[in-house]
């Protein structure tokens, strides 16, 4: 049996080595690990190491075998050549001192890391791509017919015919509602009539010859036919112009205002008119034709006066109609709604 050496004093350092290498046997190098190539002599060290060890053999396997004298005392605790190692005790875990519920924490386990597409996803851009993407299918899967506006319900065909359902009942609420503009026409007998009440009074009644003019109140005597409108109908201007036939000369203007008329009738509507002309001398065909027919009926030997020829232009102001409407037409033969006094001009 070969004698062990004792190592030499030196410091003394945690071994690295498991606990099952310094109890048990070893699995490590030895002599048979190794092929002799021929002679086997003992290794040995430097020439220093040979001084220091007094010309001492070494051997390579003391290292690892713990057999035979050690180059290294780095594992070496004891005069027996073998370690104690310490394992680890356990910490003790330190118990906090409460006075009130002990709160329980509870740590979420790590998921997946995320990928480039994933972060992707969840930045502004990702998501506004997804949205659009999502749109872009939904809009496809709609013109093919696969699917609704909401899920299974307003498909394409429904759509479609839903809207032709919708369009005609507007047509037919349309046709009640829309008003008509109505036809006007004049009172045969007297088309144009005395003015009344604050309108006759705010007007005065004037016939001029230096300077040639004429001034005077008068009603538009007008029928309007409604028959052709389902709901009342609402006249937010209906505004008149009267002019001269002979001459062409405007004589005449007025505006009835807001009215209300009924459906389906024949209502008597008296525009206000405010006859109101200038000219530069009595000799003005356009006030000569006007003066001839508002003389006193006594000056003339039939004691008929001549009558008034004028052409009068509505221009009317519907409710629930877009822009005005206009129409005009001509009067001949009518009586002045005014007779002066024998002693004038």
């Amino acid at each position: 049996m070969e004698k062990l050496h004792k190592p030499t004093s030196g410091p003394i350092r945690g071994s690295r080595v498991s606990a099952d290498a310094l109890n048990g046997p070893s699995s490590g190098y030895n002599q048979m690990s190794f092929l002799h190539p021929g002679r086997e002599e003992p290794l040995k060290g430097g020439r220093d190491e040979d001084e220091e060890a007094g010309q001492r053999t070494w051997d390579i396997y003391a290292d690892f075998n713990n057999a035979g004298p050690r180059y290294s005392s780095a594992f070496v605790q004891n005069t027996d050549g073998y370690q104690k190692i310490n394992h680890p005790s356990p910490k003790r875990e330190e118990t906090p001192v409460t006075t009130g519920p002990v709160e329980m924490v509870t740590v979420p386990a790590l998921g997946p890391e995320w990928g480039l597409s994933e972060m992707r996803d969840m930045t502004k851009a990702g998501k506004r791509e997804k949205k659009t993407e999502v749109r872009k299918t939904k809009w496809k899967q709609w013109v093919r017919d696969e699917r609704g506006i909401y899920g299974t319900c307003l498909t394409r065909r429904v759509l479609v015919w839903s809207l032709f359902a919708v369009c005609i009942a507007i047509g037919i609420v349309l046709a009640f509602t829309i008003p008509r503009v109505p036809a006007f026409s004049f009172n045969v007998r007297t088309p144009l009539a005395n003015a009344t009440g604050s309108f006759r009074a705010s007007v005065p009644i004037q016939f001029s010859r230096f300077p040639a003019n004429f001034t005077f109140p008068a009603y538009a005597n007008l029928q309007l036919d409604t028959s052709s409108n389902y709901l009342p109908l609402t006249f937010n201007h209906l505004r008149g112009q009267v002019f001269d036939i002979d001459t062409g000369r405007q004589v005449a203007s007025g505006d009835l205002g807001k009215k209300t008329v009924p459906a389906k009738a024949f209502p008597q509507v008296f525009l206000p008119l405010n006859f109101t002309y200038v000219a530069t001398n009595d000799s003005d065909p356009t006030w000569m034709n006007w003066y001839a027919s508002c003389k006193n009926h006594l000056l003339y030997p039939d004691g008929a006066r001549p009558g008034l020829k004028f052409r009068l232009v509505l221009e009317a102001d519907i409710r629930g109609l877009i822009g005005s409407r206009a129409s005009s037409t001509q009067i001949s033969g009518a009586s002045c709604p005014i007779e002066l006094p024998m002693n004038s001009v």
